[in-house]
């Protein structure tokens, strides 16, 4: 049976106790995390698994329509497949300058990246709770803090009130991600958990109209529960832009005003993918910058073309062609995608975009 519980050691399913140390610091904190039947670590987080080339035999459960969770780390382009994190949720990930924390939240659909370094590196795991549907996370030190995945942040233990900076990250598919970066690796099925990765456990879920599995505090009927959204937030709202609105075009780039912040939203209707980024670029080593203040873009060809320079960029929010090839655009860095149940859920006040 599954049901609410208090931020402390009676929130733990299956009988499994958390450290003393850990449940001092939670019990009492008035947070009502939901209690599954999955014990800590019943889904095993993944630490640095094996990345394979396309070609390899631990990518052969892949097709080209899966969708991946792709980042390049100093160079290095990497393709997490969401056929993995179904499974796993957490990915421990180190290359050379980085470790990050691969994060994918099956219940709100949400792709999240965040940099470990400043918490010199610590694992994170799966806890087995919710708050509000989403993936509660704990940090693998001696305290062991708890976190949420759709804020990033430490809701209980010493680490309470602090956040995690995230990573830049674009959820695509694989056939998307592999055009952008041929040379790309993905993870291999070898992971060392005995899990059918050609089996979606969620299948029946993702539908549109499927419900949340908990209730949510904050229902908003505006849109399907599982319909994919990019938010922009602000304050306890902010704006949701529908993939169903984005639908209406094969292409586009939204200059959007949010609050005090302008951003502009690229998408592609192909892959299903939307990124927001700021449109003030960082200039390519050696470039003259050719205007001050925000770019303004344009759909064009396979990319997003800035009327100042006539520069192409990617979804990745990466110029690629012309004269300001190599710079980048700063991604947004608390945006994300998310199922609109759990959008609105977490951001009450938000402004929905009806049309383009």
């Amino acid at each position: 049976m599954l049901g609410a519980a208090s931020c402390g050691q009676d929130a733990v399913p299956n009988g499994t106790r958390l450290k003393p140390e850990f449940a001092d610091a939670c019990t009492g904190g008035g947070l009502d995390l939901t209690s599954s039947n999955v014990a800590k670590d019943g889904i095993p987080a993944l630490t640095d698994p094996l990345f394979v080339s396309l070609d390899a035999p631990g990518a052969t459960y892949l097709k080209d329509e899966d969708r991946v969770i792709g980042l390049v780390i100093s160079g290095e382009a990497l393709a997490v497949p969401l056929p993995i994190m179904k499974w796993h949720e957490i990915m421990n990930l180190d290359r050379v300058g980085a470790r990050l924390a691969v994060t994918y939240c099956p219940l709100t659909g949400t792709s999240i990246v965040f940099d470990r370094g400043p918490l010199d590196g610590v694992a994170f795991g799966v806890t087995g709770l919710l708050l509000d549907n989403n993936l509660v996370m704990y940090d693998r030190s001696e305290s062991e803090s708890l976190w949420t995945q759709m804020t990033g942040g430490a809701i209980c233990g010493p680490a309470a009130g602090t956040s995690l900076p995230r990573a830049p990250v674009v959820e695509t598919t694989l056939l998307a991600w592999r055009t952008l970066h041929p040379d790309t690796k993905v993870t291999s099925s070898e992971t060392g958990y005995d899990r059918n990765y050609l089996v979606n456990p969620y299948e029946d879920y993702e539908r549109l109209d499927a419900p949340p599995l908990y209730d949510v505090k904050n229902r908003d009927n505006r849109r399907l529960p599982k319909e994919r959204v990019v938010g922009i937030p602000e304050g306890d709202g902010g704006l949701a832009v529908p993939f169903m609105v984005l639908d209406a075009t094969p292409r586009a780039a939204l200059t959007l005003k949010v609050g005090p912040r302008t951003v502009v939203v690229f998408w592609d209707r192909a892959s299903q993918s939307a990124a927001v980024y700021r449109p003030v670029p960082v200039w390519a080593d050696g470039y003259e910058r050719p205007v001050e203040g925000a770019l303004t873009f344009e759909a064009a060809g396979d990319g997003y073309v800035d009327r100042e320079t006539g520069t192409v960029w990617s979804i990745e929010g990466v110029a690629v062609a012309g004269p300001a090839r190599g710079s980048r655009l700063p991604f947004v860095e608390d945006a994300l995608v998310a199922y609109w149940f759990a959008w609105a859920d977490f951001h009450p006040g938000t402004e929905v975009l009806s049309g383009l």
